[in-house]
């Protein structure tokens, strides 16, 4: 069974979300509140390096909102079909920096075709005028 761990406060919309629908998939969890737990929590800050809630503990990976999970059933059915990796730590960093990098060169390659067509529009105009 997944030991599935919830970071949320009180006031936050969104984590009472993610809790009802995990509880209607039969998910057990433990809620622990940021406030009540706040030497845990700012741990968890410095080692995610974002302070979001809801913050989901899934076996001891961190999954964060936006970047690890859209929205509440992608997160329920992210936990439902875990599996732990055959992969180490070390090769999962790796392949993931790799991903970052080609997504970060597609990004700045597309930024630069944005930035060149709009020079050349601008150039265009200038001469026209």
């Amino acid at each position: 069974m997944n030991k599935v761990t919830i970071y949320t406060n009180e006031t936050c919309p969104y984590c009472k979300q993610i809790k009802e629908e995990l509880t209607k998939n039969n998910i057990e969890f433990e809620d622990i509140l940021t406030k009540a737990d706040s030497e845990e929590w700012q741990s968890i800050i410095d080692f995610t390096g974002m302070a979001m809630v809801p913050t989901i503990c899934l076996n001891g990976e961190y999954l964060i909102p936006g970047r690890d999970f859209g929205n509440a059933d992608l997160l329920v059915k992210r936990i439902q079909n875990y599996n732990p990796s055959n992969y180490t730590t070390e090769e999962i960093t790796l392949e993931k920096i790799k991903t970052f990098n080609y997504n970060m060169s597609v990004a700045l390659n597309k930024t630069n075709q944005l930035l060149a067509s709009i020079e050349a529009k601008l150039k265009i105009e200038d001469n026209e005028h």
